[in-house]
């Protein structure tokens, strides 16, 4: 293996930069062993990994090993010049970086149908775009799809909180929301908004047709000209006091509603 030892080293920059913006490079940062084991599974081009010295030697061989025999440029440092390359305060022994490309808009809309597509209007927050995209892979949503003011979905913190499945799951960007739904709504698909009150209640809808849901971000929710293009308003039932979710605990009670009712569709 190769060492690096020196936190000036060219490597340790380019991870810090990545940490900061990936701007339109393909390259995502992947933080732990958890994110670099999925990445090899899903076949994806791991130009580099370093490890902690004593992991690469200790608990994390195996995956050391494994990085090598994908051809992975593969060096160990000191712990102090990994925390340099580690978004995280503590870092859990290893940070690679991979080659990942977005989907394409048209790919995540003509993906087998019956479609199921999340389009995300001001989801600032990575982790919350992280959680909903693990909870559309896991309920058998077809694409994800990131509008203008949402956090980047490649993002290192987005990456950790969908814990693999971005790698999976067809995950796209828009900068025009209002050109999506109408390519959506031409390829078939109703388009359902998110709404606090007075939309269909969830376990109502349905969810089983190829359709795309729109969800606002963090306090506003969606934007009322976003509203004012969907085919039908969207509400989870809540008791009093509880007024409002976090976007990504929404995300997975539609999802679950909409597996549920693809599934019994299925099975009659």
């Amino acid at each position: 293996m190769e060492h690096i030892s020196s936190r000036q080293n060219p490597l340790v920059k380019r991870m810090r930069d990545l940490a900061r913006e990936r701007g339109e490079s393909d390259e995502v940062l992947l933080d732990g062993p958890h994110l670099v084991h999925e990445a090899l599974e899903a076949r994806l081009a791991v130009p580099v990994a370093a490890f902690a010295a004593d992991a690469a030697l200790g608990r994390l061989a195996s995956l050391a090993a494994a990085c090598a025999a994908r051809g992975t440029r593969v060096v160990t440092a000191p712990e102090s010049v990994l925390q340099m390359m580690s978004p995280v305060k503590q870092p859990a022994g290893v940070v690679a970086v991979a080659r990942l490309k977005a989907a394409t808009v048209n790919a995540a809309l003509t993906a087998a149908p019956p479609q199921l597509l999340l389009l995300l209007d001001h989801v600032q927050d990575p982790g919350n775009v992280g959680s909903i995209i693990r909870a559309a892979e896991a309920c058998g949503a077809t694409a994800v799809i990131a509008g203008p003011g949402t956090a980047d979905p490649f993002g290192w913190k987005a990456l950790r909180g969908s814990m693999g499945s971005a790698f999976r799951l067809p995950v796209a960007s828009t900068q025009s929301l209002d050109e999506t739904i109408d390519a959506a709504r031409a390829a078939g698909l109703r388009i359902f908004a998110t709404v606090p009150r007075g939309g269909t209640l969830l376990a109502r809808a349905a969810l089983a047709r190829p359709c795309v849901i729109l969800l606002g971000g963090e306090g506003p929710g969606l934007q009322e000209d976003l509203l004012s293009t969907a085919d039908e308003g969207l509400t989870i039932p809540m008791r009093p006091p509880v007024e409002s979710l976090n976007v990504a605990t929404a995300a997975a009670l539609i999802l679950y509603e909409a597996s549920r009712q693809r599934l019994d569709v299925a099975v009659r």
